[in-house]
């Protein structure tokens, strides 16, 4: 993973948009990847990004500490949609390629 680091601005909201889905119950990858993806995020949290940022870092970061409560599960699903708005699905497949082009993820 470290060869792929640091990520672009872009490709830091798509490790953001990509950590409130797996808070969210949305995210579709298999578990081993959704584990890789969460420690990814990690890694990348303080790096800058161009559309999402500290309330995004912020709300995970209470969700992960706290848990999902029925309140948290609302704020993760309304950021969540935000963050899908504010990335074209392009931008996001090309993320997920790239991750899987560098080893990040299984082919």
């Amino acid at each position: 993973m470290d060869h792929i680091l640091p990520l672009s601005p872009q490709h830091v909201d798509c490790a953001i948009a990509v950590m409130l889905k797996i808070l969210d119950g949305k995210c579709k990858m298999i578990e081993d990847e959704k584990i890789i993806m969460a420690a990814l995020y990690e890694r990348v949290k303080g790096d800058p990004s161009l559309r999402l940022g500290k309330t995004h870092h912020d709300l995970i970061a209470q969700a992960q500490k706290t848990g999902l409560s029925e309140e948290m599960r609302g704020r993760i699903y309304e950021q969540r949609l935000y963050a899908e708005t504010m990335i074209s699905r392009p931008v996001m497949k090309a993320f997920k390629a790239m991750l899987r082009a560098e080893g990040v993820l299984d082919q």
